[in-house]
């Protein structure tokens, strides 16, 4: 039977998910500042939609942890406590430490390849000024370990972390000169696998979360 000759019809996105991507966005990017509160009403005027859309994009930003409900105030972005940050390096160095270990052996040059990609993107990002992409691909330089070390419960808990994780990044690159010092750490790493030195690597990747939770203060 042959196949009609129709093209796909392209879903188009609700006013629903078109503010969600732009609160998360500007949650995410720093524009709307953890010292604001903001209300469900102000949010749709803003906006300029109906409440409706707005009440259930937040709904979902509060249950991913992006947003905190102030009684009777309304709603601000989520501040990550020094007890968090703490757990999340602390979590991150046992786990990442040991990824490495894992893939010492094992990453081919395809993979060595793909962290070089990577590194590349962020170098752009870096030289644009653009510090929330300068963060995606940094988060997608330590997944790709964990994915390639196949490693897939890991990849999830990491993934979990990833909203919190972005903005504890954005705010460490806002040091002077991190961005060029997180590419510098992230070279020794990519050197090191590629010698397949595991005390190298591990130590590489210890060294480059130190620093990032350095740079916190």
């Amino acid at each position: 039977m042959n196949e009609l000759n129709l093209s796909p019809i392209m879903k188009e996105e609700t006013t629903k998910e078109r503010v969600y991507k732009e609160v998360k966005a500007a949650i995410l990017s720093g524009r709307i500042s953890p010292d604001e509160i903001f209300t469900e009403v102000k949010m749709a005027e803003t906006l300029n939609t109906s409440r409706t859309p707005v009440r259930e994009s937040l709904q979902d930003l509060l249950k991913e942890g992006l947003v905190i409900s102030i009684p009777r105030k309304g709603l601000a972005v989520r501040k990550v406590t020094s007890i968090e940050v703490e757990q999340i390096f602390l979590l991150r160095k046992s786990i990442e430490s040991e990824v490495i270990h894992k893939l010492i052996d094992r990453i081919t040059t395809e993979q060595i390849l793909a962290l070089e990609h990577i590194y590349s993107q962020q170098e752009a990002a870096m030289n644009a000024g653009d510090e929330v992409s300068f963060i995606t691909f940094d988060q997608e330089f330590h997944l790709s370990l964990t994915r390639f070390a196949k490693y897939e419960l890991i990849e999830q808990i990491l993934l979990n972390l990833h909203n919190l994780c972005t903005l504890i990044g954005l705010q460490a690159v806002k040091k002077k000169d991190r961005m060029t010092e997180v590419l510098a750490e992230h070279r020794k790493i990519i050197d090191a696998l590629q010698k397949k030195d595991p005390t190298k690597a591990a130590a590489a990747i210890i060294d480059h979360l130190t620093k990032t939770r350095d740079s916190l203060h």
